[in-house]
C-alpha cells in the first residue's frame, strides 16, 4: 500500500480508529476522520487528529469526502452493511480494519487468540507466559493496544499477541499467525452477524491464511472449533479438559502438554473449568513458540485474572460483591454461576444481542442463583425467558443504579451480588469496562451510606 498517494478515510473514533488515524499520519497519508456519534469524547479525539493532520468531515460534507478517497478503514464498531462501508463496496473501493493495516505492515511473529468467551483471559496468560520466558511480547488487538500502535515497539524480533474479535475479522484479511488459536464458539453477536452460520464462518476466518508452516492450537471439547480442523493447512494442537488429546490436557489434576506435567490445576489462581482451559490454549501456544516449563508455571502461578471477569470489588455486611460485567453473552454468565462460590443474587440484563436467554435460565435453576434482578433495555425479554424456564425468583428494574441497590438490599449475609450481565452494554455505558466501573462506585456509596450514623429521631421534648 503505498500510503502517500492514497486517500483515507477513517470512520469511527473508537480506540483503534484514533490509532489508524495516528499510523496513517505518520505514513504519510492524507486522512479524512468521522464519526456520526457526537459526545465529548468523540469530538475530543477529532481534534487530537486534527491538530496531527487529518481533516474531519461532517454527516453533510461525507458523500463528497467519500468520492475523494480510495480505502476506507472502518471502526470495528460499525458493521459492514452500515451505509457508508456498502457506498464504498458499490464504488469497488478499499474497505480495511484498523487491525487490518497492522497486519499489512507487522514484521514479527503473531500469536492471535479469538472465541467467543476466553479471549483476553488467554491473551494476558499468554502474555505474562512469554514475557517471564524473556520475549517482547505485547497484548494488542481487541485488548490491550491497538496493533498499529505496537509495530514499532514490536519491531522484528517481538510477539504480537493479538486478540481477533469476529467483528474485526469482517475486515481483516492479511493476518497469519504463526499460532492461531480458537477457544470455542458459542452464540453471540447475532443482532451483529444474524446468524450462527455467519458467525462461525467469521471465526473460521483466523485460520485461512494459515500453510503448513503455521499451529493451529483448538478446542478439542467444542464441537464447532473442532471442526475447524478440516478448514486449515496448519498442524492441529488440541487441548482438551475432558479427553487426552495428542497437546494440551489436564490429566490427573495436572495441566499437562503432550504428557509433561506443566503446573498442577490447584495451584492456578483462578478457578472453573473455563479457566483452566484457557490455561491450557496458552500453554499449548506457548511452548510452539519456544517457552519453557518453568516460566509457565510461573506465569500462571502469579495470574489473578482479568479485570470485570469474575472480580471481587469487595465485601458489605457479609456480603460479597463480584464484578463479571465481562460476561456480555449467555454462555459467559453461564460460566461465572457455575463458578462463583455460594448463593448469589444475579444481576442480568443491558443492550440485547439477538440471542435466546433460555439456556441462561436453565443453568440458573442447576445453580448457586437464588435470585435474579433483571435491569436494562432487554429486561422484558430476558424476563420472558426467566419466566418460561420456570424460574420466578426475579425482580424487574430497568434502571442499572436502582438494580444494584436492589439486588444488595435482596442479599443476605453469606451471598453475593453478581454482576453477569448476558447482554452488551450499550443501553447505558459506553462499554463493558464502564458499566464495571459503575458497578464498582455504587459499591462504595453502599459502603458510604452503611458507615453513616442512623439519624436520632426527635421527640418533639424540650432538653
Amino acid at each position: 500500500m503505498l500510503y502517500n498517494k492514497q486517500v483515507f478515510l477513517v470512520a469511527g473514533m473508537s480506540r483503534s480508529g484514533i490509532a489508524a488515524g495516528e499510523y496513517l499520519l505518520s505514513r504519510g497519508a492524507k486522512v479524512f476522520v468521522y464519526d456520526d456519534v457526537d459526545d465529548g469524547n468523540v469530538r475530543a479525539a477529532i481534534t487530537r487528529l486534527e491538530g496531527l493532520g487529518c481533516a474531519s468531515v461532517s454527516k453533510e460534507e461525507l458523500p463528497t469526502a467519500s468520492q475523494k478517497c480510495d480505502v476506507l478503514v472502518l471502526s470495528p464498531g460499525i458493521p459492514v452493511d452500515h451505509s457508508l462501508p456498502v457506498a464504498f463496496k458499490k464504488a469497488g473501493k478499499r474497505i480495511i480494519g484498523e487491525a487490518e493495516l497492522g497486519a499489512l505492515e507487522m514484521r514479527c511473529p503473531c500469536v492471535a487468540v479469538t472465541g467467543t468467551n476466553g479471549k483476553t483471559t488467554t491473551v494476558t496468560m499468554l502474555e505474562g507466559i512469554l514475557r517471564t520466558s524473556g520475549m517482547n511480547a505485547i497484548a494488542c488487538g481487541n485488548v490491550g493496544r491497538p496493533i498499529t500502535s505496537c509495530l514499532k515497539e514490536l519491531g522484528e524480533d517481538g510477539v504480537a499477541v493479538a486478540e481477533i474479535s469476529s467483528f474485526q475479522l469482517e475486515t481483516l484479511s492479511s493476518l497469519r499467525p504463526h499460532v492461531a488459536v480458537v477457544l470455542n464458539v458459542t452464540e453471540d453477536h447475532l443482532n451483529r452477524h444474524y446468524n450462527m452460520e455467519n458467525y462461525i464462518y467469521l471465526k473460521s476466518r483466523l485460520l485461512k491464511n494459515s500453510t503448513e508452516s503455521e499451529f493451529a492450537v483448538l478446542n478439542y471439547d467444542d464441537p464447532v472449533v473442532r471442526g475447524f480442523a478440516e478448514k486449515t493447512r496448519a498442524k492441529v494442537v488440541w487441548f482438551s479438559c475432558r479427553e487426552q488429546v495428542d497437546g494440551g490436557t489436564l490429566t490427573d489434576g495436572w495441566l499437562c502438554y503432550k504428557g509433561e506435567e506443566i503446573l498442577n490445576a490447584e495451584e492456578l489462581p483462578v478457578e472453573g473449568e473455563h479457566n483452566r482451559s484457557d490455561a491450557l490454549a496458552a500453554i499449548c501456544a506457548a511452548r510452539l513458540m519456544g517457552a519453557g516449563n518453568a516460566s509457565i508455571a510461573a506465569a500462571l502461578k502469579s495470574f489473578r485474572g482479568v479485570k470485570h471477569r469474575i472480580e471481587k470489588i469487595g465485601e458489605l455486611g457479609g456480603i460479597t460483591f463480584i464484578d463479571d460485567s465481562k460476561a456480555t453473552n449467555v454462555d459467559s454468565t453461564v460460566k461465572a454461576i457455575q463458578s462463583v462460590k455460594g448463593e448469589s443474587i444475579l444481576l442480568v440484563g443491558g443492550k440485547d444481542k439477538g440471542y435466546s436467554y433460555e439456556p441462561l435460565f436453565e443453568a440458573v435453576k442447576k445453580s448457586g442463583v437464588a435470585h435474579a434482578v433483571i435491569y436494562g433495555e432487554n429486561a422484558f425479554r430476558v424476563l420472558s425467558a426467566a419466566l418460561k424456564c420456570g424460574f420466578t425468583a426475579v425482580t424487574l428494574c430497568r434502571p442499572f443504579d436502582m438494580a444494584v441497590r436492589v439486588a444488595y438490599l435482596t442479599a443476605r449475609r453469606g451471598q453475593n451480588v453478581l454482576l453477569s450481565p448476558a447482554s452488551a452494554s450499550f443501553d447505558a455505558f459506553s462499554s463493558y469496562e464502564e458499566r464495571g466501573k459503575r458497578f464498582a462506585e455504587l459499591f462504595k456509596q453502599l459502603r458510604e451510606e452503611a458507615r453513616r450514623p442512623l439519624p436520632v429521631e426527635e421527640t418533639g421534648e424540650a432538653e
